[in-house]
């Protein structure tokens, strides 16, 4: 006589040790963003320019503002964020940046550095 649950446990009881990836696992295109702004440090306003890789314009916002959360402890409503763009990630400088898209670009041309930053 066999008996035939559904029970989650007995699932994963009868579940061989050895897991076997049986599909490909695909994530969203990552895209490079530049954020450009001031935030509070102390009683002045520090000048930023900062290049992350995000999903949306929406991540890259969250990103920006727990970077200087983390780093600095200011909170969100002193983080003003002028401009998010888009940009290219061989024209970044940033170790993130080039570290996720060393495979798809070419890095070794460094890009021209502007007078203003």
């Amino acid at each position: 006589m066999q008996i035939i649950t559904t029970s989650p446990l007995l699932f994963f009881s009868r579940m061989p040790s050895v897991w076997v990836k049986t599909q490909t696992w695909v994530a969203k295109a990552m895209k490079a963003y530049r954020a450009i702004g001031t935030f509070r440090n102390g009683r002045a306003k520090q000048n930023y320019s900062l290049d992350v890789v995000a999903t949306d314009e929406e991540q890259a916002k969250h990103l920006v503002y727990s970077n200087f959360g983390s780093r600095h402890r200011t909170s969100r409503r002193f983080i003003n964020i002028d401009s998010l763009s888009e940009i290219e990630p061989t024209n970044s400088t940033e170790p993130r940046v080039i570290a996720h898209f060393r495979d798809t670009h070419d890095f070794s041309n460094p890009p021209a550095q502007n007078e203003e930053e």
